[in-house]
């Protein structure tokens, strides 16, 4: 979805990861979990942490500050995991967002929002959305369905085969 495709005020959820404000349509946005363990589970990217069991489903999870080539996320009181609902080839996986901190809900406006920053040829900005403007503050405005490559979402689709494998097991 283009910045033009933005013609109505939408309401974004926005968190932190090191000192920038990120945000993502509300409408992915299923619950916000306190941190809690993840499994890592081998043979994935390093980015993808590994599983939670919420209510009996394994969730993946993704850090963040991983994927965006930061440092690691450091468990602090603050640190949370946003689960999302990501649309890929017509399918809906869920699949946690691991953050610094959740911020708040914004609205903004259609002409709140500019179009993301081309920076040079090389680098991909397909997973941004666009650039909200909130005083004198830019927000990045995430497309959550980029953020993952497909590859990436066939290990999310790995893990969730092996929990319905495991469960028709023990059946």
């Amino acid at each position: 979805m283009s910045v033009s495709s933005i013609t109505d005020t939408r309401q974004y959820l926005t968190f932190q990861l090191d000192n920038e404000v990120f945000a993502l349509d509300v409408s992915h946005v299923r619950e916000i979990l306190e941190f809690t363990r993840v499994t890592k589970v081998p043979k994935t990217p390093e980015h993808m942490r590994g599983v939670i069991n919420l209510r009996g489903s394994v969730i993946p999870v993704l850090d963040m500050r991983l994927r965006f080539g930061l440092s690691q996320s450091e468990k602090t009181v603050d640190t949370c995991i946003v689960v999302v609902e990501v649309s890929l080839e017509g399918e809906s996986i869920v699949i946690g967002a691991l953050v610094d901190s959740v911020q708040e809900v914004i609205e903004l406006e259609p002409e709140q929002i500019e179009a993301a920053p081309k920076i040079g040829t090389g680098l991909s900005m397909d997973f941004i959305k666009g650039m909200g403007k909130k005083g004198d503050s830019f927000i990045i405005i995430l497309d959550i369905d980029r953020i993952l490559l497909s590859e990436e979402l066939a290990v999310t689709r790995g893990i969730e085969g092996e929990e319905e494998t495991s469960e028709a097991v023990n059946e």
